[in-house]
């Protein structure tokens, strides 16, 4: 293998050349380079160094293979105080990205350059950690206080041009990397430009740090990294340099102790996992060009918004004329939040709503697509008249998917002659926003649909996971089970606004109550009448939401259900009436209402999510853990920072929540019956996150 970092003297400069493919990564070997690399420039008599990456980037980051193994020497953040500390001058020139690491590497330089098209960041934070090589300490001095918490504590990325503007960089040129940086380092040269050590540089002046702390923990719904950072960035100016940097390493070795980190690291890698498939593996999709879209509500909006978006052509098929026209309504309205946002041009919008979108009410506009997504009222009868019309027009080998949130594939793919072409898509709403795609894969779905599924996935850029044939899938299975515990709390003496503050506190964006009036209550009352017929004699189901749904109350759309809402405004107050339904489902079931802790309320509502995760990995719907996890952190608000419901189940411990699964059968035994896979885990002393590496 060749040098991790390739050393070349060129008069009185010494290049340092990454080349550590694919990314140059800050690996053990790249970085006892580079400390070798700087020592021997000082020896051969060099003036100036000059650091950049061979191929696509700079140094992108942290090596993700030394993740959760034991450090090995030389540290990056003694790497960074040895380039600053050279009596060279040091100059880094960008490109690509310099991300985490990478960038604490160039700010360690004295001078930077980076081309037009450099990103940069400090993205340490989306995965449990902080800025642990200088970067608190080091950019507040560079670039002062504001931009330090903005940049820091969103981890998000930024372009040349805003480095420029905030001073991150000192220029931003066009070139290749090595031959702008070896010019602009001649020029410092020649020009008697002097080492410039942002550790000397003076620290800004301090503020109210308590407040910024609070402000970003509460931003965070419980997540500590952000907020820790800001400790870091406020050593920076209450320390001398040398001390913050200690300080800064202090917080960032606490973080990576943190469960919390734990839950961000595993989400991170399960990202990149999701959608890695050995069944599709040398699998190639069928072409995606153009695609169909029947039915134009919110949903069927939506997802044309987001093929539009994503490069497709798109045909929106509705029953007349007047619905269609209302339809690419809700997709104008779509794209002109794009528009707004500067994520498209105004000639991008008009291309978008004008030549790549058709409007039809005919099935024969359909006949060329390549794929054709149903997205049409939740009735079986309703999605077997599209299909069997679908399989009359559309041309061989052309997908034809369901966007059905609960409904058997199998039943809708039988009414086709083609059970192989058909799939289930189960987009969520605001398509054109959430990221979580449900593939759903019939007992006859071929294997280059499947494929075809997840390419679609990636080209819209969402997170695409393979769910089984059940009602509700993966992600409304769980759901039913986790919001049926919390109805049980109701019934025996939680108020829905407890549930929902208490799970707010555990980190979910919204609580139960508040999403159910957000999606509509009639969803969930349209699901109870049609599982009725084969409903358990056994199981406690609460009469009062059909009673709301009865008087017309369906959420945010009617401005009443759970909570009240005024004309503009999204959060609502606690409904009055509300209370008073749920005393008199009491009375007529004669239940005596009991006090629960917010502590209680988590614990339960958890061990009933957990416990049919376990069902739905158990029973194969979900093929590994981490797909239950992905489709909860999607699609469901699951907060990032706890990995997923099956990795906080093992950071807490199975045999606990079993335990606690099996005391609470006691007073319910038909609800709370252990899943198979879970008895199995703690019997044989596993864990979820065992079924994951086992899988992969």
């Amino acid at each position: 293998m060749p040098d991790a970092i390739g050393y070349e003297l060129l008069g009185d400069i010494a290049v340092l050349k990454a080349q550590n493919p694919p990314v140059n990564a800050l690996g053990y070997d790249v970085r006892t380079g580079l400390m070798d690399g700087i020592a021997r420039a000082e020896a051969d008599g060099a003036r100036a160094v000059l650091i950049y990456g061979e191929g696509r980037t700079y140094f992108a980051g942290a090596d993700i293979r030394e993740f959760g193994k034991p450090p090995r020497g030389p540290a990056l953040p003694d790497i960074c105080d040895r380039i600053e500390s050279s009596p060279l001058l040091v100059v880094s020139a960008l490109h690509g990205t310099a991300l985490g690491g990478g960038l604490e590497m160039a700010l360690a330089s004295h001078y930077r350059i980076a081309v037009p098209g450099a990103r940069m960041g400090l993205p340490e934070v989306l995965i449990g950690v902080m800025p642990g090589a200088g970067g608190t300490q080091r950019l507040p001095r560079l670039v002062g206080l504001d931009a330090t918490f903005d940049l820091v504590t969103s981890g998000r990325q930024f372009g040349a041009a805003e480095a420029l503007e905030l001073g991150v960089i000192d220029r931003v040129k066009d070139g290749p990397p090595r031959e702008i940086g070896l010019a602009y380092a001649r020029e410092l040269l020649d020009s008697g430009a002097a080492r410039r050590p942002i550790s000397e540089m003076p620290a800004p002046a301090a503020i109210d740090f308590d407040a910024v702390y609070d402000t970003v923990l509460k931003k965070g719904r419980g997540a500590i990294s952000a907020a820790t950072a800001v400790r870091g960035i406020q050593a920076s100016v209450e320390l001398p340099f040398a001390e913050g940097m200690k300080r800064e390493r202090e917080l960032f070795m606490e973080l990576m102790a943190s469960d919390q980190r734990q839950g961000m690291i595993h989400a991170f890698f399960s990202e990149r996992a999701v959608g890695k498939l050995p069944e599709l593996k040398g699998v190639e999709p069928r072409e995606l060009n153009a695609i169909g879209v029947i039915g134009g509500g919110t949903m069927g909006a939506g997802i044309a918004t987001a093929a539009l978006l994503s490069g497709l052509n798109v045909t929106m098929l509705e029953m007349t004329a007047l619905a269609a026209e209302a339809a690419k309504g809700r997709i104008e309205g779509n794209l002109s939040g794009a528009l707004k946002r500067g994520k498209i041009s105004q000639a991008k919008f008009d291309d978008l709503t004008g030549k790549a979108l058709t409007l039809s009410t005919d099935y024969d506009a359909l006949k060329e697509a390549d794929l054709v997504v149903e997205a049409v009222f939740e009735d079986m009868d309703v999605k077997k008249t599209v299909f069997t019309k679908l399989d009359a027009v559309c041309k061989p080998g052309a997908v034809l998917a369901t966007n059905t949130s609960y409904l058997d594939v199998n039943e809708i793919a039988a009414v086709t002659s083609r059970p192989g072409d058909v799939i289930g898509l189960h987009f969520f709403s605001p398509a054109h926003v959430m990221k979580l795609l449900e593939v759903v894969v019939a007992d006859k779905t071929a294997p280059d649909v499947v494929a075809t599924g997840f390419a679609l996935g990636k080209i819209m850029k969402k997170v695409s996971v393979r769910a089984g044939v059940c009602d509700g899938f993966i992600g409304n299975r769980i759901l039913s089970a986790y919001r049926a515990c919390a109805d049980h709390m109701i019934l025996d003496g939680a108020s829905p606004y407890q549930i929902d503050k208490a799970l707010v506190g555990f980190g979910f964006a919204m609580g139960p109550y508040a999403v159910a009036d957000l999606a509509g209550l009639d969803i969930g009352w349209a699901v109870r009448k049609r599982l009725a017929p084969t409903r358990d004699a056994r199981e406690r189901v609460p009469s009062y939401p059909d009673q709301l749904c009865e008087d017309g109350h369906f959420g945010q759309k009617t401005g009443k259900g759970y909570y009240v809402y005024e004309a503009g405004k999204r959060a609502g107050v606690p409904n009055p009436d509300v209370p008073g339904l749920i005393d008199a489902n009491r009375a007529e079931l004669g239940i005596t209402p009991r006090d629960f802790s917010d502590e209680e309320i988590v614990r339960r509502y958890m061990a009933a999510m957990v416990n049919e995760a376990a069902r739905v990995v158990g029973e194969g719907i979900a093929r590994r853990p981490l797909d239950v996890d992905m489709t909860l952190l999607f699609g469901y608000g699951f907060p990032r920072y706890r990995g997923g419901p099956l990795k906080w189940a093992d950071m807490v411990g199975l045999d606990t929540l079993l335990a606690d699964i099996k005391t609470y059968a006691s007073e319910d035994s038909y609800f709370w019956q252990p899943a198979p896979l879970l008895e199995q885990l703690v019997a044989e002393g596993r864990s979820f996150d065992d079924l994951n590496k086992e899988a992969s």
